[in-house]
């Protein structure tokens, strides 16, 4: 029997079976194919023969033996037990074989037959077209997808080449929005600046009439006795001082709030300035990008540059973004042109309004000169009057005293009394109606005194206001021409002309 797939071999049988009951000798086999092979020699003492391992390096797994010719007994094959071949074999290769009955052996191996030959022949043959078909279809598949990814290479590159030239058209579109915008924003910062200056200016002017209407005021302060008086002229002095205080206020809100616009303004021309830097950059680089050729110089490789993704944004929120920047430096143009209109407004409306009272301030002064002069011929019934109640109020603050005095003698008894009901001894000290009644009376009188005190302060206060007032009277047609004197002469002679005329910012 022959397994499948292996190379059949002849057997032979030269002599009679060797071994222990019927002289068969069997040798392991290494390979797959369980071969058994008997060999015999007539002429020789009856001996197992076999080949050794070194006389077959065409197959040096295999070991025959031989056997008697026998063809009507079938082949027989076992597959002996590894431990006893390997004893076997050790005592097989100490035997010493004639060199003729090794030539004759030799001679009897067939090692492989004509169809083995042929076969393996013809396998070459196959092997050989398979091997020389695939590779040359491999070698035409390769050939076609060099030009293929050569073609393809060059197509992206182009596609890329076109890109990068579009991405520079946007970037050179956009940049030059941006530097148009920035070129309007400087122009309006410009012009912001210089409306503010000139409302600073005016805010330094205003403090002519404000100081003019502060020594007014000074001036006023000098007046005596009856004459100082918050009166019309005081009033509209004051106003006026509030009026140039307010409209400086306003002016400095004003300023404040350009300032802030200013702030915005710049804030924008720097978005704009910034956005405008790197847009040159991005686009020096493009340029440099799209520049670049196979021969150029520069290029190298960048392992692992393409998994890099450090983007920020896409081409929508990139062109989004400049966008906004425009926006709002267009939005803060509005404003600060608002800002320019509002400046203008504060500087006319302030200068309206401070004019108007300059002329209110001197037309009280003149009607205050006037009631002055008027006021004169009345002093002395006046004056006559204050002296009749400086006699009675003088008369009453000695009734308050002797009242006050004459409280002291019962204040005396009843403390006294109370003294010495203390000193009764032990549940003596009781709490009984004369008790209750004494604190009362001690209370009754300090109640009185303290009453009677306070009236006599008030009517001695009274009468200091009397004779401060007599003494106003007496001086006062002393003082009426000073006071005549200070509206005419020191006020009226400050404010013969308006110290300031703002300038209007042209727009």
């Amino acid at each position: 029997m022959e397994y499948l797939g292996h190379t059949q071999t002849a057997t032979y049988m030269t002599g009679p079976r060797l071994g222990s009951s019927n002289n068969q000798t069997f040798l392991p086999s290494i390979s797959t194919m369980q071969s058994s092979y008997k060999a015999f020699d007539n002429a020789a003492a009856p001996s197992q023969l076999r080949r050794s391992l070194t006389t077959l390096p065409w197959r040096p797994s295999t070991y025959y033996q031989t056997a008697r010719v026998n063809p009507s007994s079938a082949l027989a094959r076992s597959m002996p037990d590894p431990m006893s071949a390997r004893n076997q074999l050790s005592e097989l290769d100490s035997i010493k074989v004639p060199p003729v009955f090794a030539a004759a052996r030799n001679a009897l191996y067939t090692r492989y037959t004509p169809n083995d030959w042929m076969n393996s022949n013809q396998g070459n043959y196959l092997s050989s077209d398979k091997v020389r078909s695939t590779a040359e279809r491999l070698r035409l598949d390769t050939i076609r997808l060099c030009r293929e990814t050569d073609d393809k290479t060059r197509r992206t590159q182009s596609d890329v080449g076109k890109r990068l030239g579009e991405r520079i058209g946007d970037i050179q579109f956009w940049k030059t929005e941006l530097s148009n915008e920035t070129d309007n924003m400087i122009a309006e910062i410009s012009a912001l600046n210089e409306a503010k200056r000139v409302l600073e200016k005016a805010l330094q002017e205003t403090e002519n009439p404000l100081h003019i209407s502060q020594e007014c005021l000074y001036h006023r302060e000098k007046r005596q006795g009856i004459d100082l008086v918050h009166d019309n002229p005081e009033r509209e002095l004051i106003k006026e001082v509030d009026i140039i205080k307010r409209c400086q206020e306003r002016m400095r809100n004003t300023i404040d709030k350009a300032n802030a616009q200013l702030g915005l303004n710049r804030a924008a021309q720097h978005e704009l300035e910034k956005d405008t830097g790197d847009k040159f950059v991005a686009q020096s680089l493009d340029e440099n990008c799209h520049g670049l050729r196979n021969s150029s110089r520069g290029i190298a490789y960048h392992n692992g540059v393409d998994r890099i993704d450090n983007t920020l944004s896409v081409p929508e929120s990139w062109a989004q973004f400049s966008n906004n920047n425009i926006q709002r430096s267009q939005s803060e143009r509005a404003g600060s042109k608002n800002m320019r209109n509002e400046i203008e407004s504060v500087l006319n409306s302030c200068a309206n309004e401070m004019w108007q009272e300059w002329n209110s301030v001197n037309v009280a002064l003149t009607q205050r000169m006037q009631e002055s002069t008027d006021t004169r011929n009345r002093l002395q019934t006046h004056l006559s009057k204050v002296l009749q109640e400086i006699f009675d109020m003088e008369k009453n603050i000695e009734f308050l005293k002797k009242a006050i005095q004459d409280k002291e003698a019962p204040m005396q008894v009843a403390q006294t009394r109370l003294d010495t009901r203390i000193r009764r001894p032990n549940v003596e000290l009781c709490r009984d109606p004369v008790q209750h009644r004494l604190v009362e009376e001690v209370g009754e009188i300090t109640e009185t005194v303290e009453s009677l005190q306070s009236k006599l302060r008030m009517a001695e206060n009274s009468l200091q206001h009397l004779l401060r007032t007599k003494a106003a009277l007496e001086q006062d047609l002393s003082i009426k021409n000073n006071s005549i004197f200070i509206d005419r002469e020191k006020c009226l002679g400050m404010r013969k002309t308006f110290p300031m005329s703002p300038r209007v910012v042209s727009l």
